[in-house]
């Protein structure tokens, strides 16, 4: 039994259901942004790629969390 993920990884079946693309690469995709607030690369998603609100800011808020990596 595995258990429910919490936090903005709760979302992530829901986004690659309805986006059809793997989280890891939406958070490449956030990586390489030449954005790096928070709300400005919440709005890119939304705009440039059509999250809903709640869906960009929980990648964002995620992947943020782990570092940029670099």
């Amino acid at each position: 039994m595995t258990t429910p993920a919490k936090g903005p990884a709760s979302y992530f079946p829901s986004i690659e259901k309805k986006y059809g693309r793997p989280i890891a690469e939406w958070k490449d995709l956030i990586r390489t942004a030449p954005l790096t607030k928070h709300m400005e690369l919440v709005t890119w998603l939304k705009t440039e790629h059509g999250l809903g609100h709640g869906h960009a800011n929980a990648l964002v808020a995620h992947t943020l969390a782990e570092g940029s990596g670099a």
